[in-house]
């Protein structure tokens, strides 16, 4: 296990939005949000079905100097599985091998993850912050073809973010690159490179 980290449960709001709800005369606003939606630090079976049948998310992290990195992570649909009102979980599937947001989950563990919905309608989007925890014995791991490890999220806040400024969007095709249970994944073309085909690592497949 990599990373205990723990971070407080109960949002508030920092001097700074403060300020800025009182300027532009949101303090009543932000306050009833938060009294509705914020404060619910638990998964509902909507928000359930919701995360389960997305196929795409945007994580959120920080390391302990509070530098941030915000990264994409896809797969197919059901990729992120919900594993009770407190929890999720997700694999970690090759990538450049650089773990800046994986350093940072290992680091101080608090993360954000949005959730969003292009093709719905109307679309719809849903932000889960919490704290993660990396493990490679997980017993997950062997849910999701070729992961190099799991994250499991405990859930701190949950709530939905106004749609009005999502994009409408149509899926075309899921990415040929997602790891599928009997199917070689292709290469990418990066790794074919010359500035990249030496440094490659040696064990090219997740140890099990």
């Amino acid at each position: 296990m990599v990373n205990s980290h723990t971070r407080g449960v109960g949002f508030s709001y920092s001097e700074s939005s403060r300020r800025l709800q009182d300027d532009f005369d949101t303090r009543r606003l932000a306050d009833r949000l938060h009294e509705r939606f914020i404060e619910r630090g638990a998964l509902s079976e909507d928000d359930k079905a919701f995360i389960e049948r997305l196929d795409m998310f945007f994580l959120a992290t920080v390391d302990a100097e509070g530098c941030p990195q915000c990264s994409y992570k896809g797969g197919d649909p059901g990729f992120v599985k919900v594993i009770d009102e407190h929890a999720v979980a997700f694999p970690n599937y090759d990538g450049n091998g650089m773990y800046l947001s994986m350093g940072n989950v290992a680091e101080t563990g608090h993360v954000g993850m949005l959730f969003i919905d292009f093709t719905g309608n109307p679309p719809r989007r849903l932000r889960v912050n919490g704290t993660a925890s990396i493990a490679q014995d997980d017993p997950l791991l062997d849910d999701w073809e070729r992961a190099q490890f799991v994250i499991r999220v405990r859930v701190s806040e949950v709530f939905p973010n106004c749609p009005r400024y999502i994009h409408r969007m149509q899926l075309v095709e899921r990415s040929e690159f997602v790891p599928r249970d009997g199917c070689e994944p292709p290469v990418p073309g990066w790794k074919r490179t010359e500035w990249a085909r030496d440094v490659l690592p040696a064990r090219p497949d997740p140890p099990r």
